[in-house]
């Protein structure tokens, strides 16, 4: 009888994505893959509910595994929003890239099923937290309801660019993924470009400006 073995969270994550590599598919039970790495089932309930948590699981790791690689960066402390965002994305996609069979076979098993959506909450929930922490600039309106609303468009559509990033980079078959790496700086930067309020602050205040003198003038 093979002897039990001390499990915890990491060691399942990788006893997971090691079979999923090796059999291009889930264990047909958790009895079944707690029985083929020795240990007990119940173990596996301490960490996880399903398969389905392992893989959610999963992409939260790759994010926490870039932000932590990220912080011991001296040069990263003293980046810009969109200079820190840019070296998130490079990072975290070192991290997809270095786990790319394993990705890839996630995703497209879930390509056309909202499950898919449910194993990338945890990965937005963190990435949106993240974005929000930036301090990216937006226009300062003096309204409660209204800084929300920015808030939300602003973190919505960071995580809609997450999910089309990754898609390119599923698709992208040039050499060291270099086609991803230019998708990234392009569009990272235009989104920045976009949001980038200096000019339209200046729009605002000579409108205030004009408009007040006009009342002074009558």
């Amino acid at each position: 009888m093979a002897k039990k073995k001390a499990i915890n969270k990491d060691k399942i994550i990788a006893l997971y994505m090691a079979y999923i590599l090796e059999h291009g598919k889930n264990p047909k039970t958790v009895y079944a893959f707690a029985k083929l790495n020795a240990f007990q089932e119940s173990e596996f309930y301490i960490h996880f509910a399903s398969f389905q948590a392992i893989e959610k699981g999963i992409f939260e790791a790759f994010f926490s595994n870039s932000i932590q690689a990220l912080e011991k960066s001296d040069d990263y402390k003293i980046f810009d929003a969109r200079n820190k965002l840019l070296s998130f994305y490079y990072t975290f996609f070192e991290n997809l890239t270095a786990n790319r069979s394993y990705v890839t076979h996630v995703l497209n098993k879930y390509e056309s099923d909202l499950k898919g959506l449910k194993i990338l909450s945890g990965l937005k929930h963190h990435f949106t937290n993240y974005i929000n922490g930036l301090g990216i600039q937006m226009l300062d309106i003096k309204q409660a309801q209204f800084e929300k609303i920015q808030e939300k468009a602003l973190k919505e559509s960071a995580w809609l660019q997450l999910l089309l990033t990754m898609k390119f980079w599923l698709d992208d078959t040039s050499a060291s993924f270099e086609k991803t790496d230019i998708f990234i700086e392009k569009s990272v930067n235009t989104t920045f470009d976009v949001l980038d309020i200096a000019p339209l602050k200046s729009v605002i205040d000579l409108g205030k400006f004009l408009f007040k003198e006009k009342i002074h003038m009558n």
